[in-house]
């Protein structure tokens, strides 16, 4: 049965488990789901239902400025969590 998710979304959980390890910011889980929201409200959805438009998406993101534009918005996410934790 097809599925409908957001690509982009994928793209934030990989970018995040990349560069997580490496920044000075509180790990729990709300703030991580903090972090994800204010990445993921940057950024356009990239909605996907069938394999082939997974792949055609997948394809897109392989493009440096794609990957680039989430790793910005994960990083200034990550910087306003810092400053300013839900807890």
């Amino acid at each position: 049965m097809p599925v409908l998710r957001n690509y982009t979304e994928e793209v934030v959980d990989e970018i995040l488990q990349e560069i997580l390890p490496g920044q000075d910011v509180c790990k729990c889980e709300r703030c991580l789901l903090d972090i994800k929201a204010i990445a993921l409200n940057q950024l356009p959805p990239k909605y996907v239902v069938t394999e082939k438009g997974e792949v055609i998406t997948r394809l897109n993101f392989t493009k440096i400025a794609d990957r680039t534009e989430v790793l910005t918005a994960v990083l200034r996410a990550i910087d306003k969590v810092k400053k300013n934790p839900s807890h």
